[in-house]
């Protein structure tokens, strides 16, 4: 089960390179039931990523698998959001281009696209500052709250969910309506969507059918 685990974690972070949504920084972790995580290396190459460079580490970062690879020094906003939210067992931390923008111009991440509206409303932390300690961790977890999506001022993103599919979806909705409301920005006010037409998104869209279908269409694109 832990090398499945390990391939669909590399997957994730190709895929996510792939989408421009990770560069040669980012990382995606897996809860395991006894508590460690799954988690790539901080030195790897994201762009040719191998189920070698997958750490297993504790929640204080100490590899736990013999591996002789570290794990990145933002180790810690997984560990945070592990210890905050039971749910979760799953993150994706990335800094999407079009997401950020709207963070560096204190712009609020808008509902303007269906898919995207299941991240909406988009807590901000309010620091571009590297989670790669406890206490900026702890600050991340609580600006989280119980959504599945945050935003780092002019830094990047966290996206989360009880599985790898969905943190990875998740994160693709977002990056897409930023860039879509970027976008309509330079023609002209964005069209937000309304309570009514939010909720009938979330009843429709938040489902693991088509969560999985989106999976399946990235990894299908993968070289």
């Amino acid at each position: 089960m832990s090398q499945a685990l390990k391939q669909q974690l590399v997957d994730c972070i190709r895929m996510l390179e792939q989408s421009d949504i990770i560069d040669y920084n980012g990382h995606a972790s897996i809860l395991l039931d006894n508590g460690h995580m799954l988690i790539n290396a901080g030195s790897c190459q994201r762009s040719c990523l191998t189920v070698d460079d997958i750490c297993t580490i504790d929640m204080e970062g100490q590899g736990v698998d013999g591996g002789q690879f570290k794990p990145p020094l933002e180790f810690h906003l997984h560990a945070g959001i592990y210890r905050a939210r039971p749910d979760v067992k799953a993150v994706v931390h990335a800094h999407p281009k079009w997401s950020t923008f709207l963070s560096m111009a204190a712009k609020p991440y808008l509902p303007v696209y269906a898919q995207g509206s299941l991240v909406y409303p988009m807590p901000v932390l309010d620091s571009p500052n590297s989670i790669n300690n406890k206490v900026m961790a702890d600050r991340l977890a609580a600006t989280l709250g119980d959504r599945s999506a945050a935003m780092m001022k002019a830094h990047g993103a966290v996206t989360v969910g009880p599985n790898i599919v969905e943190a990875f979806v998740l994160a693709n909705y977002m990056e897409e309506n930023a860039y879509r409301q970027y976008m309509a920005m330079q023609i002209g006010e964005p069209y937000v969507f309304n309570e009514h037409e939010l909720s009938m998104c979330r009843e429709k869209l938040w489902n693991d059918t088509l969560f999985k279908r989106a999976w399946d269409h990235f990894k299908a694109k993968l070289k």
